[in-house]
């Protein structure tokens, strides 16, 4: 190697390495990058040239860093870190404000995008931009601002939201045509014999909580059968079963709160069908997202509207 240059190094040399660096593939870099394999390949030999020293090890079918390609690793990938931080609050602070916000499917389709509108009357200024999606993201990645997680134990710098409650709960067209005898009776939980229930498909250790199977081992009824099953991949789904009078559905108590004070889903066995769930609903905040204003005003927001959800649900607040 030539002896080491001392003008500062360019950045898409620095970009092309990281990537490299962390996929241990020229082909992957090259596809997260949108650029060649070859364009990664000459970036890569301009930076080797740059530091004159080598950072990678060339296998027929692997790449390994070697130690010089490790020692940039560890600094490159903290200053671009930094430098994509500054870049976003630049762009941030020169457009309109916006609060990027993960959450699972469900939470979003029941609880938190009924509730928007009236956030973005009081702050019109702010753009909310939800990703809905069952996979759990860093939000220190520096992708998102805050996520509403769902868990039995509390993530890192997180504050409790609300618990979880589940009640079946069915249609009031249902619930008339059982009335009028023109369905099955559902007086108890063995009557469910007669009827469709509406199942989440879920392979999650956390699904043996939201289970029928579960509500009816507690209702003194765990070998039963029902008429007809309904397997389903979301809550959401489950509970659109029920507001079509297709079946009833094992619902969480928070996030049918409002359509059952407004008469949309009705509970058949009443509070004594509910049963409780050792998962909680929590909002947790990236570590460098804490101190923008649009940030905590959406927090704040979202705690207001939780401490209703903790009311409608008769949760008792903890002093």
């Amino acid at each position: 190697m030539s002896t080491p240059r001392q003008r500062p190094l360019a950045i898409g040399p620095l970009r092309a390495f990281a990537a490299v660096a962390r996929l241990l593939s020229f082909r992957a870099a090259a596809e997260e990058l949108h650029l060649t394999q070859p364009a990664i390949s000459r970036q890569i030999k301009t930076l080797e040239e740059e530091l004159g020293a080598s950072l990678f090890a060339r296998g027929t079918r692997h790449v390994e860093l070697t130690s010089h390609g490790a020692l940039l690793q560890r600094a490159c990938v903290s200053a671009l870190d930094r430098l994509d931080g500054a870049v976003r609050q630049i762009r941030q602070s020169r457009g309109r404000r916006v609060v990027n916000v993960t959450t699972f499917a469900s939470f979003a389709s029941l609880w938190l995008i009924p509730r928007l509108e009236a956030f973005q009357r009081e702050h019109p200024d702010i753009d909310i931009r939800v990703s809905a999606t069952d996979m759990v993201l860093d939000i220190d990645d520096g992708e998102m601002d805050l996520a509403l997680r769902y868990s039995t134990t509390a993530p890192a710098h997180s504050r409790r939201l609300f618990g979880e409650t589940l009640t079946p709960v069915i249609s009031p067209w249902l619930a008339e045509q059982v009335a009028k005898g023109q369905r099955p009776p559902m007086r108890v939980a063995a009557d469910l014999a007669e009827h469709t229930l509406a199942e989440e498909d879920d392979q999650r250790p956390s699904a043996e909580f939201l289970s029928w199977r579960r509500w009816l081992a507690e209702q003194g009824q765990p070998g039963l059968n029902p008429r007809r099953w309904m397997y389903l991949n979301f809550t959401y789904q489950q509970v659109q079963a029920a507001l079509t009078g297709q079946a009833v559905a094992l619902a969480r108590v928070a996030l049918v709160a409002e359509s059952l004070e407004r008469g949309e889903l009705v509970e058949p066995f009443g509070p004594a069908g509910r049963m409780d769930s050792p998962l909680t609903y929590w909002l947790a905040v990236a570590d460098e997202s804490r101190q923008r204003p649009e940030v905590q005003q959406f927090c704040q927001w979202v705690m207001a509207q939780a401490a209703l959800t903790r009311h409608a649900i008769g949760e008792a607040e903890v002093s």
